[in-house]
């Protein structure tokens, strides 16, 4: 366990150390979610981790919406392919 998952400003590098030990024992993927929220950390992430973890910021874009299941939707799918584009940058 690294820390508190939820939004955050940047990704840290504990988490790439983190998956460099975790790869050492043993031949599984290994996927990263603590505090991912924006294209530019999910691009950052998918540089040394096989996928990317994404809950908390989903969850302020539903509740940012303030009851409007239409503009929640919208902000779901919007993050969703900001998320994508960010992951499938060339590194």
């Amino acid at each position: 366990l690294m820390g508190v998952t939820g939004t955050r400003e940047s990704v840290g590098e504990q988490a790439a150390d983190l998956v460099r030990r975790t790869r050492a024992a043993g031949d599984l993927p290994v996927c990263v979610g603590l505090g991912v929220s924006n294209a530019a950390q999910a691009a950052e992430v998918a540089q040394f981790a096989d996928g990317v973890i994404v809950g908390s910021a989903f969850v302020k874009r539903m509740l940012d919406a303030d009851g409007d299941e239409a503009a929640a939707l919208g902000a779901v799918k919007e993050l969703a392919a900001e998320l994508a584009a960010g992951v499938r940058r060339p590194s």
